[in-house]
């Protein structure tokens, strides 16, 4: 009797008092009006460089810290928006991780052919025109809020390696150079999605004899 009731504390101790996970600082986007633990953070490293230059530090991102972002953006010559993304985090030498986590698998490949006949453009990352790895950061960031490396060989780097892949997972192919130079998103029934350099965004066989030998792997994000 004495252990039930000490279980039913336990379990009433935990109702009120969840444990919560942590993520650490680059692993989220962080931009004009957010407030978090992660803005704080952002701000420290950003005084420590010499850049914000705010009396305190707070968990909101106001325009002192949009300022100091843009800063830091400029005299690093990346595109100072403002916005600590995956580019400007790495730049401070904070660390980012992509952890495979869930999402809707029918959701992405929804909002992945949303964009279907969006031209091909070489270093394109918006609906204005897509190259391959501009297409995938889009899609997943649109549809699951997951901020992918910008280059195709930068996400195979990441996620699971599966060997039969299932619909919502990233298929790799080696064409011009040696390891994976392409990708596009599975969307089943051996077709996948992507921004073709001839047809933009598209859906394509992976038994097409074009594709089937340049196979290279698949992997769930």
């Amino acid at each position: 009797m004495k252990k039930l009731v000490a279980a039913a504390a336990l379990l009433g101790m935990m109702a009120f008092n969840p444990i919560v996970g942590k993520a650490a600082l680059g692993d989220h986007t962080l931009k004009q009006g957010m407030t978090s633990k992660d803005v704080q953070q952002l701000q420290t490293v950003l005084k420590k460089k010499g850049y914000f230059t705010y009396k305190k530090t707070t968990t909101y991102y106001g325009t002192y810290t949009k300022s100091a972002v843009k800063k830091f953006q400029k005299a690093k010559k990346l595109k100072a928006d403002g916005v600590a993304g995956k580019s400007t985090f790495k730049a401070l030498g904070v660390k980012t991780a992509v952890k495979s986590t869930s999402y809707s698998s029918s959701g992405l490949i929804s909002t992945a052919k949303r964009y279907m006949g969006v031209p091909y453009r070489w270093g394109g990352t918006t609906p204005k025109g897509f190259d391959c790895s501009g297409y995938i950061n889009y899609v997943f960031d649109k549809s699951a809020g997951i901020d992918l490396p910008r280059t195709v060989s930068g996400i195979y780097l990441k996620g699971t390696s599966v060997s039969t892949p299932k619909a919502g997972d990233v298929v790799f192919f080696q064409t011009y150079k040696h390891g994976a130079s392409h990708a596009g998103i599975y969307i089943g029934d051996h077709k996948f999605i992507h921004s073709s350099s001839s047809k933009g965004v598209s859906i394509a066989s992976m038994q097409n004899p074009y594709w089937a030998p340049k196979f290279l792997g698949a992997k769930k994000i």
